[in-house]
């Protein structure tokens, strides 16, 4: 069983390779399963497939990581690459939204300030 913090540290082509290893060694367990192998390699099929979905899983990370360094600076980016948050809290004002006042509650600010009254204890 191949461990995700040991892939992390594989570059693409090794771990290219070890998802080709582990494809292979499917289909020969698959080819074991129906011509009615040990089965110990019958219930070795599913710890390959999770294995391979470990590897993908690591290898479309790493992209997706690579993508967001790439377009870090850019005006735009992709929405695959944006944060994912909840549906309101992407549609909700930004501070500067929040805090924005208009001209006449800006007037109104500067010619009634809020009065502080120091209290005798």
């Amino acid at each position: 069983m191949v461990k995700a913090y040991e892939l992390r540290s594989l570059n693409k082509e090794e771990l290219l390779k070890t998802l080709g290893d582990l494809r292979k060694e499917l289909s020969e367990l698959a080819v074991a399963k129906v011509t009615g192998g040990a089965a110990s390699k019958i219930a070795k099929i599913k710890s390959v497939r999770k294995s391979i979905a470990r590897v993908l899983t690591v290898h479309n990370q790493t992209q997706k990581e690579g993508l967001r360094k790439a377009s870090a600076g850019s005006k735009y980016i992709s929405k695959d690459l944006r944060a994912k948050k909840t549906r309101a809290m992407r549609r909700a004002l930004t501070k500067a939204e929040r805090s924005a006042k208009t001209v006449r509650q800006q007037k109104k600010d500067t010619a009634f300030p809020t009065i502080k009254f120091a209290v005798k204890a």
